[in-house]
């Protein structure tokens, strides 16, 4: 009597089945990749202080977009901020803060990421490599948060919550519209 197994038609069978046997013993011994998979957080919209902190009579709020990326190795992401249009800050035509990312603390709740930009006041005013450090929370109008820090400007101007620090810590300001989201 033949052996089956012997037969051309079988043995590519049997070999395949040996290869997958052997392919998810290995699997199971060493396991998924460990590989951490990268943590992302985005946002654009505007959003609101609720309060007038320039005393101009209007609610002060911003402009802003980001999104940051950490991967195993590397941080990467642009953030900007703007106070212009229907959104002005100390009587400023504008103001903007914007730059590069360069690294991010992700917490369960929140995401803090920092890097180093540039400030124009838009009246021939421009800053470059000021540090910057912002603290956002996920969510939509009424939910999401953003707290940006200008490292080593401003320090004591109208809007600054902690005089003294030479920085400009502004209030923490609410998605008014748009949405932030951590990955």
């Amino acid at each position: 009597m033949k052996n089956k197994l012997t037969e051309p038609k079988f043995r590519f069978h049997f070999r395949l089945a040996r290869h997958l046997f052997g392919a998810a013993v290995i699997f199971l011994w060493v396991g998924p990749s460990g590989a951490a998979q990268p943590l992302m957080v985005t946002g654009g919209g505007t959003g609101t202080f609720y309060v007038d902190l320039d005393g101009d009579g209007e609610i002060d709020g911003s402009h802003f977009g980001f999104a940051v990326i950490q991967n195993p190795a590397k941080v990467v992401g642009h953030f900007m901020c703007q106070m212009a249009g229907n959104k002005d800050m100390l009587g400023l035509k504008l103001m903007l803060v914007e730059g590069q990312v360069s690294s991010a603390f992700f917490a369960p709740d929140s995401v803090t990421f920092s890097g180093t930009g540039s400030v124009n006041l838009a009246n021939g005013t421009k800053f470059t490599d000021v540090p910057f450090t912002v603290t956002v929370t996920a969510g939509g109008p009424g939910v999401g948060t953003l707290q940006l820090t200008v490292i080593g400007l401003f320090d004591g101007v109208p809007g600054d919550t902690i005089p003294g620090d030479n920085n400009y810590s502004l209030p923490v300001e609410t998605v008014e519209t748009g949405s932030i989201s951590i990955q």
